[in-house]
């Protein structure tokens, strides 16, 4: 089970790097498409600049992920990946009740979630 739980922490990381990747190269038409917004507002600059800085959020948390999960020694790595799987949940659970979406908290709380229980009992 402990393998089961490194690699749902190691998919959280990977989604974490997509939506970065997503956030900060994507298209406006791309960003429209995906996170469900007008394309007229993901085409304005300081939507794009505000993305970019999104992007630039989940990369470092999905950095931080693979980091902790294999560079940590063992006392450290427990509270680390704990740490950032919460952060993420964290923003998830924000986006979802800002935006209202419901999407934002099935498909990047979901594997946090999953990913943290695992984590802590496994």
């Amino acid at each position: 089970m402990h393998n089961l739980a490194i690699f749902f922490v190691f998919l959280v990381a990977l989604e974490a790097l997509y939506i970065m990747r997503i956030e900060m190269f994507g298209t406006p038409e791309k960003h429209a498409q995906t996170f469900d917004m007008p394309l007229e507002y993901t085409k304005q600059e300081q939507a794009r600049t505000a993305m970019a800085n999104q992007g630039l959020y989940n990369g470092f948390l999905g950095v931080g992920l693979l980091l902790s999960l294999f560079l940590l020694p063992s006392a450290g790595r427990f509270f680390a990946v704990t740490m950032f799987l919460v952060f993420i949940s964290i923003a998830a659970i924000y986006g979802w009740l800002s935006s209202g979406k419901i999407k934002i908290l099935y498909l990047q709380g979901s594997p946090a979630f999953i990913a943290l229980l695992l984590w802590i009992f496994f």
